[in-house]
């Protein structure tokens, strides 16, 4: 209700009784209607301003107040284009509103406890298990194996750099990343064929892929240049990071076919595999760090498992967007948008 209509009502009141006591005592209706006028009047003046000055105006400011903690701004900052005609009704729309924004904040600090928790989990256990190989291929080295079998001591010796291998590659990813996201790392925007980058980087991947028994696929329109604006480096590693993970995860005798569709203002580049393909409730997770829909063999496999978490941060740094679709049995796509030149 409208304080104005409260003012109103409560002055009537009070009137009208005043009247009514006048008329009780002399019984003259000139005189009852005299002072119901005179104090409907002179009380809805006097009430008006105590709501306007005292209440009306203390509640603006709360208003205000909460208007500014709503959007982060500083409390002692005056915001009248907040104020409102009726700031009870506001208040407890922003009261409600607030409510709901604070009750997600305290959903996403939960989920982002839980993603932490996950984080700490993996990554210890990434560290560990090459670390824990480490030390007991060296143990039984200092345990006199070096002069019993010199043969067995040297293959020790070299599963033991491979895993310091891995823990070179691991801690790499993750300083990477971690530039990545504070923009320590400052993208080299260039001009250049995204035709000729696809096909320089099949060159350095058929090896891998050959090994894997995987055929790599790209028949682009008449071969001709496509120029896209984006960080050539950075986007050969994202192609890099995609095609490996489409040869691990793709099955004997697969093949794995990179694609280029024109766009209006952008060029979409999607890597298709035909391998085992992932679970539809795992896809809105896959760009997580250390997420592996497969533990086991995912580690068997090897590698860090940051890298489609890379692939993310730097398709993201270049303001485009990254994507997966997939079908369990049947294959996977990855695809990223670049700007057209």
């Amino acid at each position: 209700m409208d304080f104005r209509l409260l003012v109103f009502y409560i002055s009537l009141g009070f009137a009208g009784s005043l009247a009514l006591l006048s008329f009780f005592y002399e019984g003259n209706w000139n005189h009852f209607l005299l002072i119901l006028v005179v104090a409907l009047v002179v009380t809805y003046i006097i009430l008006s301003s105590v709501f306007q000055n005292v209440i009306h105006e203390r509640i603006s400011n709360i208003y205000k107040l909460i208007r500014n903690l709503k959007l982060g701004k500083d409390l002692k900052e005056v915001l009248a284009e907040h104020a409102s005609d009726n700031p009870i009704r506001s208040i407890e729309q922003e009261v409600k509103d607030w409510a709901k924004q604070k009750v997600g904040e305290i959903d996403r600090l939960k989920e982002q406890e839980k993603y932490r928790r996950e984080f700490l989990s993996n990554i210890s256990h990434e560290f560990k298990t090459p670390l824990f190989a480490i030390q007991g291929y060296i143990e039984t080295l200092q345990d006199g194996m070096i002069e019993e079998d010199p043969d067995t001591a040297l293959q020790f010796l070299d599963k033991a750099a491979k895993n310091i291998d891995r823990l070179t590659y691991l801690i790499g990813d993750l300083d990477e990343i971690s530039k990545l996201e504070t923009g320590k790392i400052p993208l080299n925007i260039q001009k250049f064929d995204i035709v000729q980058l696809i096909h320089e980087t099949i060159y350095q991947m058929v090896d891998k892929a050959n090994k894997a028994k995987v055929s790599l696929v790209f028949t682009p329109k008449n071969n001709n240049p496509i120029w896209v604006k984006a960080d050539r480096l950075k986007i050969q590693q994202v192609l890099i990071n995609l095609i490996s993970n489409s040869i691990k995860y793709g099955k004997e005798n697969g093949k794995t076919e990179i694609s280029l569709f024109p766009l209006l203002d952008h060029i979409l580049v999607e890597v298709t595999d035909n391998g085992e393909g992932i679970e539809e409730k795992y896809l809105s997770r896959v760009f997580e760090r250390f997420y592996r829909t497969d533990e086991s063999r995912s580690r068997e496999i090897g590698g860090s498992g940051l890298g489609l978490s890379i692939v993310k941060h730097i398709v993201e740094a270049h303001q485009q967007t990254v994507n997966v679709r997939s079908t369990k049995g049947i294959g996977t796509t990855f695809g990223f948008t670049l700007a057209k030149a």
